[in-house]
């Protein structure tokens, strides 16, 4: 369980305490009930990581929600999102073993995260790294409708594993990640995918 879990259950439980105390115990069920569900939703379950040469695997779990084609400094790119709603676990994990090489937080706006218009003007944590093959991949946390902040631990230089836990979404939110337009995409709209072990695409130069 992430750590921001058992804050907030514990905080609600102690709000529970108290209304308990002070008025009636039939109205601390509410807060009850809620450090329940908050300790649920930061659960962080291992996961068996992929070992494909090339592979990039999801940095999320959540539903495939578009790939499309997306231009990064003029060169052709492959957009994959998903989507999480507040059932999903929202743990992030490294889509691919390399690199940090940039990392670039935008304040913004908090729109649905279905909507096509949050890959671009919700609040947003932007990952570029350069994987073990060489190859630049770009990794976004987008804040959603509910979501209001955004956990990413490593720095510039830092080097991490593929599916390594980096960071975390809390509540409703959506995640891009974006490959170059050579990358075989192994994944379509409406599929369920669970960050860490669910293969999204693979590496020119992997496995075909």
């Amino acid at each position: 369980m992430v750590r921001d879990g058992i804050y907030y259950g514990l905080a609600m439980a102690a709000v529970a305490v108290l209304i308990g105390v002070w008025t009636t115990p039939l109205l601390a069920v509410v807060p009850a009930l809620l450090g329940v569900f908050f300790l649920w939703f930061f659960r962080d379950p291992e996961r068996e990581i992929p070992d494909t040469a090339g592979a990039v695997v999801s940095p999320a779990d959540g539903v495939v929600t578009g790939i499309l084609a997306t231009p990064v400094d003029g060169e052709p790119h492959t957009s994959i999102s998903i989507f999480l709603n507040v059932f999903n676990v929202h743990v992030n994990r490294a889509p691919a073993a390399g690199v940090i090489t940039r990392v670039e937080y935008r304040r913004g706006k908090y729109l649905n995260a279905m909507n096509p218009a949050s890959a671009e003007q919700n609040e947003q944590n932007i990952c570029t790294m350069r994987t073990a093959e060489g190859q630049p991949i770009i990794f976004k946390q987008i804040a959603g409708l509910l979501a209001r902040r955004i956990v990413f631990r490593p720095k510039v230089g830092d080097t991490v594993a593929r599916g390594e836990r980096i960071g975390l979404i809390k509540f409703g939110s959506r995640c891009d990640l974006i490959v170059p337009a050579g990358a075989k995409v192994t994944v379509k709209v409406g599929d369920k995918v669970k960050g860490g072990s669910s293969i999204l695409a693979v590496l020119p130069g992997g496995e075909h």
